[in-house]
């Protein structure tokens, strides 16, 4: 009896367990450089591992989600903000019956293209690219890292990822994003796509409100007027009535509630935009051009007020634009000094560059692709600190 399970093992399953919509491996559109099939893993088990080893990945553990991390180590970064997106993105999949890895391997290259200083550096250096009529999106650096900037195979720049991750990453939209940047101009992507949309935004804000409180920036009276959050408080006495419990543990669970909520809303609602639409195969799915993976109304608007709280006690605080604006300082001041002393910037790197729009890119690639320490130390160095 045969007791590995190979590639064909693993599409032939999916294909009898997953939903007649989910994206099969089998059934990729491929990759822009034709490659030999793996033995033992599938086109999107391949992508999420790439993802994993390129630079990229590894360099998220020092950009700053909200918090910088070195005011303590429990804070969020870019990585393990990553991580929960792919857990929440997991689950999600699997239990709508659709493509886990393909969902992972899109969830663990979201936000590879994030700059230091979290969004407040993607709009620094966002402003520096209008002066030269160009622009900078995290999403948009997201594809050129995995399509460019990543060099780890002799016979093609880039990672080579299938399709299916490259439209996930293209189409990834939350309220962060900017709608209007989103120019990859292809059919609806996969629901495995829609999902990591959703997971984003549970994900980010749960953490921020126990980061939040962990902080102090909030409190657990403050939150008291959100709907959710008083339908978590109500379930956690109710499920731990006889067991006393510390402060943190109490947070700690409540946030457990409130996104275990936000992911069963999701699943119900999803599954009745299915049926409600007449979603039976892959070919229903791509005929349809409205959302699937969504809030119900009941959440959306809980989700809406969260967020708007968020905004106005996290996002706004003074103690957090001041380290933003700092890092916004730096990004700016290392743009300039890069562009006027481009020779000098040039000799370690060694870019090839024809024009001026070229070396302007350059430079926007490095400064975006460096940590929250790599660039204060960088510009503490020449000095513009």
């Amino acid at each position: 009896m045969e007791r590995i399970y190979y590639r064909e093992h693993i599409e032939e399953n999916e294909k009898k367990v997953l939903r007649p919509y989910a994206c099969l491996s089998m059934n990729t559109e491929g990759r822009k450089f034709k490659e030999e099939e793996h033995v033992f893993r599938t086109c999107f088990q391949r992508d999420r591992d790439r993802i994993i080893h390129c630079k990229a990945f590894r360099r998220l553990k020092g950009k700053t989600q909200v918090f910088l991390g070195n005011h303590g180590d429990h804070y969020r970064t870019r990585l393990t903000h990553t991580l929960e997106v792919a857990q929440i993105s997991r689950g999600i999949a699997r239990t709508l019956g659709l493509n886990e890895d393909l969902a992972e391997a899109i969830a663990l290259a979201h936000d590879l293209g994030h700059t230091p200083y979290g969004h407040a550096g993607e709009a620094a250096l966002n402003k520096i690219m209008e002066e030269f009529n160009m622009e900078f999106e995290h999403n948009i650096q997201s594809q050129r890292i995995v399509e460019n900037l990543e060099i780890s195979y002799p016979n093609f720049v880039g990672l080579n990822l299938s399709r299916e991750v490259l439209e996930g990453l293209m189409k990834h939209v939350t309220p962060w994003d900017n709608h209007n940047n989103h120019s990859f101009d292809i059919i609806r992507p996969p629901l495995e796509a829609e999902i990591v949309n959703i997971a984003d935004e549970i994900a980010y804000q749960n953490h921020d409100v126990d980061d939040g409180l962990r902080s102090m920036f909030i409190s657990d009276e403050s939150l008291q007027n959100l709907d959710i959050w008083k339908e978590s408080d109500l379930l956690f006495n109710k499920r731990y009535k006889f067991n006393p419990a510390t402060k943190d543990i109490k947070i700690n669970r409540k946030i457990s509630i409130m996104i275990s909520l936000m992911i069963d809303d999701v699943i119900k609602e999803t599954e009745k935009r299915l049926e409600k639409n007449n979603i039976n195969n892959f070919s229903d799915l791509k005929n349809y051009d409205k959302r699937l993976v969504s809030f119900s109304r009941d959440y959306s608007e809980k989700n809406k007020s969260l967020r708007e709280f968020l905004f106005k006690e996290i996002y706004s605080n003074s103690k957090i634009i001041e380290e933003m604006d700092k890092g916004k300082k730096i990004i700016d001041n290392l743009f300039r000094y890069f562009y006027k002393n481009w020779e000098e910037f040039n000799k370690k790197n060694e870019f090839i560059v024809s024009n001026n729009e070229e070396k302007v890119i350059y430079i926007k690639d490095f400064i975006a692709g460096m940590s929250d320490d790599f660039a204060f130390h960088t510009a503490k160095k020449l000095e513009l600190i």
